[in-house]
């Protein structure tokens, strides 16, 4: 399937120069950016929806978190912590891809859903940092949930591309130390794999109109992996889970972006967590770019991408 036609429409306003200079801070691209994240509408979170912020304890310090919960929902619960992507170095409660995805994942579903802004790899940060503060947003949910209304049977993990790695890297290491396993995991376009597999010569065709920052090359995922872990050789399977054993996995869902260099990875944790005996469920959101969950819910591909994962919370 082509781009979809918003998306087609605003890659229009990015240059194709290989020599232009992306840099985000630069105030120069402020407009091009602008242009190319604008929605066909304004959004706002659904009136049902009740937003709280907190702050949990962790090993590094305090932790944001933000509680959304559907006014005059009937306890217990279901929950899902939501980690934002951003490529370990950005994101934040704010974007799309946290606040709009989490309130309406609330709504759809009826779930109290936690959105962690866990610590970035930026200023000497690195893992296991963002992970532990994963980890710590979890069983500060999962200890509480009791009062917080939830049934502690079903709860469940996901993310958003880093955000997706640090979910299944949280069950790694749940798996390893004896923690309680999520009773499901929603991944979205995740990078999982070092070095990412192949795109298809089809996706490639498509891929290959588009913008160079746009893309993930090789030296773009090596540079964020690299940031984040430190190095690139011996990588431990809490940075690369689709390096670590995957027996006693909870049921997965994962959310394939259809334009997106890290397609392959999200499609090769799917054939691995079958293989070790998981329950898997992929659904390839056709037309879309990579990270599509920070596009409005206006488009019929995001819409139905919330969809299902909201379907995995009331299961």
């Amino acid at each position: 399937m082509p781009l979809d036609p918003h998306l087609a429409d605003r890659v229009r306003s990015i240059p194709t120069d290989p020599s232009w200079n992306a840099d985000r801070a630069d105030p120069a691209n402020a407009r091009i950016y602008a242009e190319f994240f604008t929605d066909p509408a304004p959004y706002e979170i659904p009136r049902s929806v009740d937003v709280r912020d907190e702050v949990v304890p962790g090993p590094h310090g305090p932790i944001p978190v933000r509680l959304y919960r559907v006014v005059d929902a009937s306890a217990p619960l279901p929950a899902l912590l939501w980690n934002h992507g951003g490529g370990f170095v950005g994101g934040d409660l704010d974007m799309n891809e946290s606040h709009v995805v989490s309130a309406e994942l609330a709504a759809r579903s009826g779930a109290l859903v936690v959105a962690v802004g866990y610590r970035l790899a930026n200023a000497g940060v690195r893992h296991p940092i963002p992970l532990d503060d994963v980890e710590a947003a979890w069983l500060w949910l999962v200890a509480h949930a009791a009062e917080l209304g939830v049934d502690a049977r079903r709860i469940t993990i996901g993310g958003g591309s880093a955000g997706a790695n640090l979910a299944a890297a949280a069950v790694v290491r749940l798996r390893r130390t004896g923690g309680p396993i999520p009773a499901a995991l929603l991944l979205a376009y995740p990078a999982l794999h070092f070095p990412l597999p192949a795109v298809d010569d089809d996706v490639h065709e498509v891929m290959a109109t588009l913008p160079r920052v746009l893309r993930a090359p090789a030296s773009v995922v090596s540079a964020m992996f690299a940031n984040y872990a430190g190095r690139l050789s011996d990588l431990p399977a809490e940075v690369m889970p689709g390096n670590a054993p995957l027996d006693g996995f909870p049921a997965t869902r994962i959310l394939i972006s259809e334009y997106d260099d890290f397609r392959p990875s999200g499609e090769l944790f799917a054939e691995q967590l079958a293989e070790a005996g998981a329950l898997v469920e992929t659904q390839l959101a056709t037309g879309m770019l990579h990270g599509h969950l920070n596009r409005t819910p206006a488009l019929p591909e995001v819409s139905r991408s919330l969809d299902f994962f909201a379907a995995a919370l009331v299961e």
